[in-house]
Parts: structure tokens; C-alpha cells; sequence
């Protein structure tokens, strides 16, 4: 079994999402987790609501500081880092020497907080995790 670190700013999307499809799709060779370099302290409601569309159970999953697992006794195989250099957003960095790997991802969060209308919360989510989930195929196919 190896283990794969999600990364992002707030861990409230992105690094959400990869846990959510390693946990779901892959879970018989790998463990997913995710953290934030400063973490918004909860998982994002709009990202929340799509998974459980897709039957992804996310109720235990939390917005937390990868310093967690900077220091914890889980060996990391992989840290992916999905943050948005276009946008200007600072990427952690990671300490370890796990091999690291960087997606550059846009955050759904500001777009999701421009509108109230429901399907293009789940259209925006839904762009994300598209894109996160081709990502991590490919990735695993290269393994």
C-alpha cells in the first residue's frame, strides 16, 4: 500500500478531492490523505455535496496543517501539491524528500463564491475534479 499527500493553501478543495479519489477509486494499492498549508478549517460544502453525488463518502474528512504529517510516522510515497502559480498562489513546501509533485490546479473556491446558482457550483466542482481525476490516472499508469 503506499500513501499519497494532497497538498494545497486551504485544503478545503483540491487536496480534497485527490484524497477522495485515491480513497475511492484506488484504494486497493494506495491511501490518499490531504492537508493545507493554511488550512481554511473546513472542507468546502459545494465540494462536499459533489462527492456525495458521486457516492464518495467525505463525513470524516477535515481542513487540516500538513505539519501534521510532517511529523507523523506515515511514510509519504507521493506529495502532490496542486496550487495555482497563475493566480499567484504560494505553493507549501514540502521539507521531506518524498517524490513531490506539482499540478497546476486553479482553486474552485472564489469561483464557487461568485454564484448562488447550484448547477454552476456543481459544474465548477465538477471541471476540478475532472482534471484531478485525469491527473491522478495518469500518474498511476506511469507506476
Amino acid at each position: 500500500m503506499k500513501n499519497i499527500l494532497f497538498v494545497c493553501t486551504g485544503n478545503s478543495a483540491r487536496s480534497i478531492i485527490g484524497e477522495s479519489i485515491i480513497n475511492h477509486k484506488y484504494k486497493d494499492k494506495y491511501k490518499g490523505f490531504s492537508a493545507g498549508s493554511n488550512p481554511s478549517g473546513k472542507v468546502n460544502e459545494d465540494v462536499k455535496n459533489f462527492l456525495f453525488t458521486k457516492s464518495f463518502d467525505v463525513s470524516n474528512y477535515t481542513s487540516k496543517n500538513f505539519t501534521k504529517f510532517i511529523n507523523d510516522e506515515i511514510k509519504m510515497d507521493y506529495v502532490i501539491t496542486v496550487c495555482n502559480n497563475a493566480n499567484n498562489e504560494v505553493c507549501p513546501i514540502w521539507p521531506k524528500d518524498q517524490m513531490i509533485i506539482h499540478w497546476d490546479i486553479e482553486d474552485p473556491v472564489k469561483r464557487l463564491n461568485e454564484t448562488d446558482d447550484l448547477s454552476k457550483k456543481n459544474s465548477i466542482v465538477e471541471q476540478t475534479f475532472n482534471e484531478i481525476d485525469k491527473r491522478i490516472k495518469d500518474l498511476l499508469n506511469e507506476k
